[in-house]
């Protein structure tokens, strides 16, 4: 690994305009944090952090004025006064201007008290070594990495580590505890794996009550971040190990651990869960990358929905693969002749999402129903797998996953999992079936997103009657027969069966 870098990531032409108006303004700027880890880790990042040894809101003033003049376009500045802070965006880069400062913190408060400051002094106040590398913007010494605390060397061996004692770091703001996690899982590769230091890890356990002083809302930032990461479940065990998960979510610690009578135990849920994670996030990853996803935006008339290819993660997938199986400690249960069973578990787990979601500050809108559903049908089509895969089965399980269908099929895929990979292998053969007869049927009968052909006006206004009982009794008629696949989905079956219906409950017709 080389110890510089200046050509393919400094030759950008916003660092040279920094230098240029620093040196004019009289001050000194330089690159500092994630963007001069990831030059030497050959990763891409537009986000850009500049470190001022004045102004930061000046120096980002004084940029836009000098791109504005140069680019003869407009260049605007987003200013953050509370934070001292200034925005540009230039050539498809985040520019982010703040001036060097030190901190103190009190005991009961991760908001420190900020004072102005050096470079070094700036330095010092950062989350790990590997994010405190700086490289200087000044004419005399341009593109020279700035490291005090040994970061680069630190990139190289694939550690995370404090510039300071970790217990003072994690005191001052315990959400660089979530920190180390999230950068151990989210830079870490199958040939560079990156390791919390043992001092560290054992300050987090010593230091894990400090979570009671964070917002759930800067929690969650960091679990998403987690969650978007290649393999996720790197962030889970080191939560786990450390103490963290309990003050996040105690409902997964539940997952933990295996019971055995006499002689039968059942799967360890949480190992489980985080197979079942990884999976989700290795084939999302694969299936974005052949266009085979799709997201579906509702239209602004509410009628249908745009469909467009996914190009990123979706959180959400995320979050339903974690929370499959949070419903089987409440449902376990043991039977002499069958083993350990956890009947209805997606019931139960679908019920506890909302609470979780509420706790946790999370959305409590479509993007959590959207969970809850995952949820509650991850079971469906894996019993599919174990009885006739019907027509009639399978529209039932489009007809109630409507969109989100192709992210159920991919959790459930996912949670095929075993020991016994000749097991594996069966299960997965059958349902490869349970996927091409969803196909099939989804050609024949357009059942996802389906709308009864028969709605409560009509009803009203064929039979001359009010709002009442027997309109749904007649809706829900018509809809279970074309879920059967005893009525073509059409509107002329759907209504000579809904007559024929009504003539049972002695209605007849006003309108022909």
């Amino acid at each position: 690994m080389p110890e510089t870098i200046t050509t393919q990531y400094l030759d950008r032409p916003i660092f040279g305009i920094v230098s240029a108006v620093a040196e004019k303004m009289g001050v000194r700027a330089f690159v500092i944090g994630g963007y001069v880890r990831d030059c030497f880790l050959g990763r891409q990042n537009d986000d850009i952090d500049i470190v001022v040894e004045g102004s930061g809101i000046d120096l980002a003033k004084a940029v836009a004025e000098s791109i504005e003049k140069s680019e003869r376009h407009r260049c605007n500045v987003s200013i953050f006064k509370n934070f001292g802070t200034a925005m540009l965006k230039f050539h498809g880069a985040e520019i982010e201007f703040v001036g060097a400062r030190k901190e103190s913190y009190t005991r009961d408060s991760r908001k420190p008290i900020v004072e102005t400051g050096t470079l070094e002094e700036d330095q010092k106040r950062r989350d790990f070594t590997i994010n405190a590398m700086a490289f200087s913007l000044q004419k005399e010494n341009y593109g020279a990495l700035i490291d005090p605390f040994g970061g680069i060397r630190d990139l190289a061996a694939g550690i995370i580590r404090t510039p300071l004692e970790p217990e003072q770091t994690f005191s001052d703001d315990p959400l660089r505890m979530l920190r180390a996690i999230r950068f151990a899982t989210k830079l870490s590769t199958p040939k560079h794996v990156f390791k919390i230091v043992p001092e560290a890890l054992r300050a987090m356990k010593k230091m894990k009550d400090r979570m009671t002083i964070l917002s759930q809302e800067r929690i969650v930032e960091e679990l998403n971040k987690m969650l978007m990461t290649d393999v996720p479940s790197i962030g889970f065990w080191l939560m786990e190990e450390t103490g963290l998960l309990e003050y996040i979510l105690p409902e997964l610690l539940k997952l933990k651990g295996v019971e055995t009578l006499y002689g039968l135990g059942h799967k360890e849920i949480f190992s489980h869960t985080m197979q079942v994670l990884d999976n989700v996030a290795a084939e999302e990853t694969k299936e974005i990358a052949e266009g085979l996803l799709h997201d579906y935006i509702p239209k602004e008339d509410g009628d249908g929905f745009i469909e467009t290819v996914r190009t990123q993660p979706y959180v959400w997938l995320r979050w339903a693969a974690l929370l499959h199986d949070i419903g089987k400690p409440a449902t376990k249960r043991f039977d002499a002749q069958t083993g350990w069973s956890f009947h209805g578990h997606e019931v139960v787990g679908a019920k506890m999402v909302p609470g979780i979601f509420k706790r946790l500050k999370m959305p409590l809108n479509e993007k959590m129903k959207y969970v809850q559903k995952l949820v509650s049908l991850h079971h469906r089509p894996i019993a599919l797998v174990d009885d006739e895969v019907t027509d009639s089965a399978v529209r039932r399980l489009l007809f109630d996953a409507g969109n989100e269908i192709d992210d159920l099929m991919l959790l459930c895929g996912a949670d095929i999992t075993s020991k016994n990979p000749l097991k594996v292998a069966h299960i997965k053969n059958n349902f490869e079936l349970v996927k091409a007869k969803l196909a099939e049927v989804e050609a024949k009968d357009k059942i996802r997103n389906w709308k009864n052909p028969i709605n409560g006006e009509y009803v009203m206004e064929v039979f001359g009657i009010g709002p009442c009982n027997t309109i749904g009794i007649l809706k829900e008629y018509v809809k279970e027969a074309i879920l059967d696949g005893r009525i073509d989905n059409t509107f002329e079956a759907a209504d000579a069966l809904m007559r024929e219906k009504a003539a049972e409950l002695g209605l007849k017709p006003v309108l022909q």
